[in-house]
């Protein structure tokens, strides 16, 4: 057994989650680790297809599911969804938000509709869900956990992806306003920033095909599956942390960043040749 999703399961005996993205990547990668452990899984995500083909995998496995399309663009689908389920399970306990799209570019080039569709999707995604699930957790009295998923982009901020980076960097700025708010209720709000890891990300990703192509080589080349990255994060927040950047070559950047953030800058770019 993980320690991750066991010292979750003893902090949240009643093991109950709800996952958007939960088609792919690291929300599939949470819904397997949660799975094994016995959570009942609430999981969405707007590929309906993949979402109930993930859902009849993890069921054959034996794990409760509960499973529905939705966009996270649509607030009110998404919180009549969770509403719903929230009534099946009898309750939340924690709540993973990694639904996300990416652009890439030059700044003044790209489409104005790649920057609305990022951050409409990475940032009222995000605040979406949150606003869906807060009043659930807060009701609850037993505190409760939410997980969103940013990026190390969000400090790592290269060129030709401004609009992924400024999302995820909200993102985190998100979080931490949260963390503020939703203290009072013992609910614990983490902002996760993980590094390059193998996903589908660039599958939908949109942008000139040589930027794309840069991205995906690097994703490929990171040697980090989504599954590392699940157990990582569930440790962290297992243990408390409000903040998860991971692997460790990312710790050092994040650092550097907060306490020299001009030195960042100029180092910066060597570090991406």
């Amino acid at each position: 057994m993980p320690l991750a999703t066991r010292n979750l399961s003893q902090r949240f005996p009643a093991r109950r989650a709800f996952i958007t993205g939960g088609a792919s990547g690291l929300g599939l990668a949470c819904a397997e680790s949660l799975a094994r452990e016995g959570w009942k899984l609430i999981l969405t995500d707007v590929d309906e297809a993949r979402l109930g083909l993930v859902a009849q995998s993890l069921e054959r496995e034996g794990a409760q599911v509960a499973a529905a399309a939705c966009d996270v663009r649509d607030a009110e689908a998404l919180r009549a969804l969770v509403d719903r389920a929230v009534a099946v399970v009898g309750g939340l306990d924690v709540s993973i938000h990694s639904a996300g799209v990416a652009a890439a570019g030059p700044f003044t080039s790209g489409p104005l509709a790649d920057w609305h569709w990022v951050f409409d999707v990475n940032l009222h995604g995000v605040a979406n869900s949150c606003r869906a699930v807060a009043p659930h957790l807060a009701r609850s009295g037993n505190g409760g956990l939410i997980i969103n998923v940013a990026s190390a982009a969000s400090f790592c901020t290269g060129a030709n992806m401004s609009a992924y980076n400024t999302a995820k960097a909200a993102v985190v700025a998100l979080s931490e306003s949260l963390m503020q708010e939703y203290a009072q209720y013992g609910i614990q709000v983490v902002a996760a920033m993980p590094g390059f890891f193998r996903t589908r990300l660039m599958e939908q990703a949109r942008g000139p095909d040589k930027v794309l192509d840069h991205a995906r080589r690097i994703m490929n080349d990171s040697g980090l599956e989504a599954a590392e990255v699940a157990e990582a994060l569930l440790n962290a927040a297992a243990r408390g942390d409000t903040h998860f950047v991971y692997p460790g070559r990312y710790q050092m950047l994040w650092r550097l960043k907060r306490l020299m953030p001009q030195s960042f800058q100029k180092l910066f770019p060597k570090i991406v040749r």
